[in-house]
């Protein structure tokens, strides 16, 4: 009897046998290496709940147990804006994915994760970061070159804190100036965005997503996040609202970027919030599936975005049964769903419910896997054990980097108006730098910096204008700050710096897109001042500035331009000459928004592509 006992504890050591887990009657399947395995094999070797698990993107601020990464096969994680690790420095951000990709190497399978963030304009929530100008300024700059060298930086500073897929591009086409996220845009006009849109992606995604250095990229929002008509979006406003257009103009104004990001490889692109003539994007099967998918011959993954299909109709079950059939194939469950229910828990519950109900077809489930599977071995996830390399930490936030960016800070910058003023002298007795912008690194980063809806102050390391201006004027030059004006008589010219107080998508969503009262003050007490007065103007977005353009003697609009403020004083002094040029129209008043071109009564303050040099 001992013999045999022994013999088939034996025979059970080989051969394996079917375990069950405390919470499924589905088998877990002994130890095995996907390398150098195809992803059709991949997929035939794994059981329903691995499959389930690769669909699902929890965020790393809401797992109940970092265990539930090996327990429930997650295949990815996300930091929302802010979701950082206690210290936000880049090696612990590094610590922090080595973690949870451990935990994912020791499933089964061990395939890793695809670990996302809203890298959007430069690797913005990690503080020391080279932060860009946001996509309004990219667009002014109208140079797809740089575009793509800012993509390439990115990903570098990305890949360096072990992070693999950035959510950018966004190729919204904002035909409205009161949307929280139009500076996300590049602009209005489809050209200008696709070229912009397909510089980005290739330069996140390299000649290789094998590459060390290259990231995945995720072209937003399809489709038509731009569009919403005002009051058809949350609370009454624009954000994630009705996109009431005609296909033709979907078509016309709105696609073509997505033409453009495919035709460069883009291994994934998001579902948007806003609906198209009522119906809902994450249950749009039509543009998803049938336009995405079948027409433009996406291969790459759709992913939802955050606890989006808790928006579509009905219950939370439904809402998981209408976005994975109508194409969703990885939704992203940040917390707990709009219904209480326990986040990505119960999301792979109801979803594994569904499959075996019938409600989802396993040829939908496996198409899913197959083409988050085919990204990942795309980008060498699959092909080899889970490495970073933290030797990339040193470039971030680097002088080459920062450098870089100062370049495309100046290449934005838009000259509006100038009275013979600009370029000022640096050989000026008194300079007066007035404004809350004009130290305010915060400011100059708008939204998605750091912190979700971003921050005033100092933020991240930067160079603000004030310093810039000081770094750039003769030793003999007395630089005075005064940020309310009132030393603005002092002077032999006044640079005011005013604009936008940092905000993101929903937010940022405005109907009076006025400078504050505070902004008014410091303006009309350097112009009483008879002081020559040269305006920058911080912005997500063109503002209502008519009167204040009339009372300035020089006007710059510098959008929001991230971490190098010294960009705007190389314009100001004449060490670059401006070249930038509206991406967007700039309306005279409130009553002509929205306003884009080819409106039928077409009489902006500005056009699109208008812009002064020296």
């Amino acid at each position: 009897m001992f013999k045999i006992a022994t013999i088939h504890k034996f025979l059970f050591l080989i051969f394996g046998v079917v375990l069950f887990s405390c919470n499924s009657t589905e088998p877990v399947i002994k130890q095995e290496s996907v390398h150098g395995k195809s992803v059709e094999t991949i997929v035939e070797m794994m059981t329903l709940s691995e499959k389930v698990g690769q669909m699902t993107q929890a965020g790393r601020n809401y797992l109940v147990d970092e265990a539930d990464i090996k327990n429930l096969f997650l295949g990815s994680l996300l930091s929302g804006g802010g979701s950082a690790p206690g210290t936000n420095e880049p090696n612990s951000w590094a610590d922090m994915l080595d973690r949870y990709q451990g935990f994912a190497t020791e499933t089964r399978l061990g395939i890793p994760l695809i670990y996302g963030i809203d890298a959007i304009h430069g690797h913005n929530n990690v503080v020391g970061a080279t932060i860009f100008p946001h996509n309004i300024g990219l667009g002014a700059t109208g140079n797809p070159d740089l575009a793509k060298e800012i993509a390439r930086i990115t990903a570098k500073e990305v890949r360096a804190t072990g992070i693999n897929w950035t959510f950018d591009p966004c190729v919204a086409n904002s035909r409205d100036e009161r949307w929280g996220r139009a500076y996300e845009s590049y602009g209005e006009d489809p050209a200008l965005i696709s070229a912009l849109g397909r510089a980005q992606v290739e330069g996140y995604q390299g000649t290789s997503l094998s590459s060390p250095e290259a990231i995945a990229a995720c072209t937003k929002h399809f489709i038509g996040d731009g569009a919403p008509t005002w009051g058809t979006g949350s609370g009454g406003k624009i954000d994630r609202g009705d996109a009431q257009i005609s296909e033709a103009e979907l078509r016309g104004l709105h696609l073509p970027p997505y033409r453009a990001a495919i035709q460069a490889g883009t291994a994934t692109i998001m579902a948007s919030y806003n609906s198209w003539n009522s119906l809902k994007l994450h249950g749009h099967k039509y543009l998803m599936t049938d336009l995405l998918k079948g027409e433009l011959g996406f291969e790459g993954f759709i992913v939802s975005d955050w606890a989006a299909i808790d928006e579509l109709p009905g219950n939370y079950k439904s809402d998981i049964i209408e976005s994975i059939n109508a194409g969703v194939d990885m939704v992203m469950v940040p917390g707990n769903t709009s219904n209480g229910g326990t986040g990505y828990r119960e999301f792979i519950t109801k979803l594994k419910q569904a499959v075996n109900e019938g409600s989802i077809e396993i040829s939908r489930i496996d198409d899913a896997v197959t083409r988050i599977l085919n990204v990942k071995k795309q980008m060498g996830l699959l092909d080899s054990l889970y490495s970073n390399d933290r030797s990339l930490i040193a470039s971030i936030g680097s002088p080459e980097h920062r450098s870089v960016a100062r370049q495309a800070v100046r290449e934005s910058v838009v000259m509006l108006k100038n009275e013979d003023v600009l370029p000022l002298s640096k050989e000026l007795s008194t300079l007066v730098v007035a404004g809350r912008g004009a130290d305010d690194v915060g400011m100059q980063c708008g939204g998605w910096s750091i912190a979700w809806q971003g921050g005033m102050g100092d933020i991240t390391p930067g160079t603000t204008v004030l310093e810039g201006i000081q770094e750039t004027v003769s030793p003999a030059t007395q630089v005075v700050h005064s940020p309310d004006g009132l030393a603005a008589s002092s002077g032999d010219a006044v640079i005011v710096v005013v604009g936008e107080e940092p905000y993101a998508e929903g937010h940022g969503d405005r109907d009076d897109l006025v400078l504050s009262s505070e902004d008014i003050a410091v303006l009309n007490r350097v112009k009483d001042s008879g002081k020559p007065m040269v305006v920058v103007l911080l912005s997500g977005r063109p503002i209502i500035v008519t009167d204040e353009l009339e009372n300035a003697d020089a006007f710059l609009a510098a959008w929001l331009p991230g971490t190098e403020g010294n960009g705007i004083t190389d314009v100001i002094f004449g060490d670059y000459t401006p070249t930038g040029k509206l991406s967007v129209t700039w309306p005279t008043d409130m009553s002509q928004i929205p306003i884009n071109v080819g409106d039928v009564n077409y009489t902006p303050l500005f056009s699109v592509g208008y812009g002064l040099t020296y």
